[in-house]
């Protein structure tokens, strides 16, 4: 009788979901990694005037269209000062698709990934699913991945490690020369850095720096998406960044599990990439202004927390049952043992939402650290 593979009994649904079905409907949602901005409005019309001209009706190239693939090589190359090849380059169906790819190409059974510990969900998971063994790797007091850490755990077995700054669901940010030293590594000791890029632009303080700019070969792979800096999560749009003979062997996965990514998102993705970004501006200093507020009000709880550098998450140290008391005041959050062992004793805080809700959240927080003192 055919039961089911031991890949995919390995991986259970998220914690993340499981929080959200425990809510409320009427919830204050502080778990949802998603913007709550419109996406920009010269995208939504890129798409309307694709799918008006019949230019988005069938398949296109399983590398994207020549339009996006030349604005993700533009868009490199003015962020990064990165010359990133078209054949170098493959449009996703989000940045979840594009980890997929870089695990499925790189990862043969048995061999291992590292990743930070606490982090993104998907890096486990998507390990797991590509035959590996996932390895979570402590981060320092501040919640960022220290390059020593991952340079004492590199053995003959391991494939690739992930690095993700900013974080979820940290919101650190990794210094230029975390970067610099990741870099270094994945030269030296020949082992594949996945470098995870989906919030680059929503930084506070600091830069952010990509591995790319910093190797000597091509031993870093970038993934990135619209989703987070264009609020862009439901149009599933985002790329891979290589050589071109790591993209040919994850053009080999992507033409057979995807074909192409959505041609409407293809055509918003390319308008975003190459018009005005000041609308990304505006967004990221509305998500800082939101921080302040949350930092604020969190440590006048008596809660420790490290001041997040990017992306839209806060991840407070909390009491026992802390995550529970705070759903139980309406108000979802998400704990931080969701997203690896070390995340133990945390909770994950998304104030990608607007500032009344935030502030009326941190008062049901309040009450709730409260309550389990």
């Amino acid at each position: 009788m055919t039961e089911f593979s031991e890949r995919v009994e390995q991986v259970s649904i998220s914690g993340i979901r499981e929080v959200f079905e425990a809510a409320g409907e009427d919830a204050i949602n502080l778990g949802l990694g998603q913007p709550d901005f419109p996406t920009p409005e010269h995208a939504r019309q890129a798409a309307v005037d694709a799918i008006e001209a019949g230019k988005a009706d069938g398949y296109t190239s399983n590398r994207g269209t020549p339009g996006l693939v030349d604005a993700i090589v533009d868009k490199h190359a003015r962020d990064q000062g990165v010359e990133v090849a078209p054949e170098g380059v493959i449009a996703t169906a989000g940045g979840s698709e594009a980890l997929h790819l870089a695990l499925e190409a790189h990862v043969d059974p048995g061999e291992e990934v590292l990743f930070p510990d606490p982090g993104f969900v998907s890096y486990d998971a998507l390990t797991r699913i590509a035959g590996g063994e996932p390895v979570g790797l402590p981060l320092r007091d501040d919640l960022t991945l220290d390059p020593a850490t991952v340079e004492e755990r590199i053995t003959d077995d391991t494939a690739a490690f992930v690095v993700n700054s900013p974080a979820n669901p940290t919101g650190a940010v990794q210094s230029t020369e975390d970067m610099r030293e990741f870099a270094r590594i994945a030269d030296e000791h020949d082992v594949l850095c996945i470098s995870d890029e989906v919030y680059e632009h929503i930084v506070f303080e600091g830069e952010h720096r990509s591995p790319m700019e910093f190797a000597e070969t091509d031993n870093v792979v970038v993934v990135n998406a619209c989703s987070k800096t264009y609020s862009m999560t439901g149009w599933r749009l985002g790329w891979v960044a290589a050589s071109e003979r790591r993209a040919e062997r994850m053009l080999r996965v992507h033409q057979y599990v995807q074909a192409c990514a959505s041609a409407p998102a293809q055509y918003a993705a390319e308008a975003a990439l190459s018009g005005p970004q000041d609308v990304v501006d505006e967004m990221v200093a509305s998500f800082e202004e939101r921080r302040d507020v949350l930092l604020d009000g969190l440590e006048d709880m008596g809660l420790d927390v490290p001041t997040p550098q990017g992306a839209f998450y806060a991840m407070p140290k909390v009491p026992e049952g802390w995550v529970d008391a705070v759903i139980d005041e309406g108000v979802v959050v998400v704990p931080g043992s969701a997203f690896g062992d070390h995340g133990e004793g945390y909770a994950r805080i998304s104030y990608a939402t607007d500032m009344a809700q935030l502030e009326e959240a941190i008062e049901a927080m309040r009450a709730a650290t409260n309550a389990v003192r």
